[in-house]
């Protein structure tokens, strides 16, 4: 008697049959670029589900960030060229995950989480070595508060900024909510785009970032974890 197909062959068997010759006739027109925005629209009510969603809430929309990587996998596997399916995807994460945790899977130690951010940093050097700046790997299409943290820590980590300003004094996240929306209600009431204000500024941190590595006789190699890298590791760039 043979085993029930798992929930996920399941999931994996409606998407290949949404795709195939008779299915529906939308999927198999779509291809990466087409669902980016949907990847970001779902990865957003994630970020939803997970800060105020209940658990039904949290399951859905795991369920439909899953989707988009089996739909992603899906156009893969049937594009010449590209010619790869979830399986080498799994394969692919596997391998980074065992390799970016030799204390685990090998001899190294750490036993504290900051030994394994910086055992984590020294691999992912080894493993990225044909990056010469501490920019290289950031998405700049970030939003824009999430790159604002990435390129300040970038900066510290090369000197460009010793210690981050702290001209205004916050001490909770509940403080700083109501002083980014006054910041943003200031600019709305003036005519300004804070959107586009931070980023100019971005961009203006960024040519001083690579300012500083240019002034160097050899680039900075991207050495030292930033808090936000550190999300595993949230982000396994």
């Amino acid at each position: 008697m043979s085993e029930m197909p798992s929930e996920l062959d399941q999931l994996i068997e409606t998407v290949a049959r949404l795709r195939a010759p008779g299915g529906c006739a939308w999927d198999g027109q779509q291809t990466h670029e087409s669902l980016v925005q949907y990847l970001l629209e779902e990865s957003h009510e994630l970020v939803d589900a997970i800060e105020q969603g209940s658990r039904e809430d949290l399951i859905e929309e795991l369920g439909d960030v899953l989707y988009q990587v089996l739909f992603h996998a899906d156009i893969a596997a049937h594009t010449s060229g590209e010619d790869f399916d979830l399986q080498d995807v799994a394969k692919a994460s596997r391998l980074k995950m065992v390799g970016r945790h030799p204390h685990v899977f090998g001899e190294r130690e750490a036993a504290t989480a900051e030994e394994v951010v910086a055992l984590w940093d020294d691999v992912k050097a080894a493993e990225k070595s044909e990056r010469t700046s501490v920019l290289d790997g950031i998405p700049m299409a970030m939003p824009s508060l999430l790159l604002a943290d990435k390129l300040l820590g970038r900066a510290q980590k090369i000197g460009v900024l010793e210690e981050l300003p702290q001209a205004i004094p916050v001490q909770s996240e509940d403080e700083l909510g109501p002083l980014l929306l006054a910041i943003v209600a200031s600019a709305k009431a003036n005519g300004l785009d804070a959107e586009r204000a931070l980023r100019t500024a971005l961009r203006g941190l960024t040519d001083e970032i690579r300012e500083a590595e240019g002034s160097v006789a050899e680039p900075a190699p991207h050495h030292g974890v930033d808090e936000a890298d550190a999300g595993v590791i949230g982000r396994v760039d």
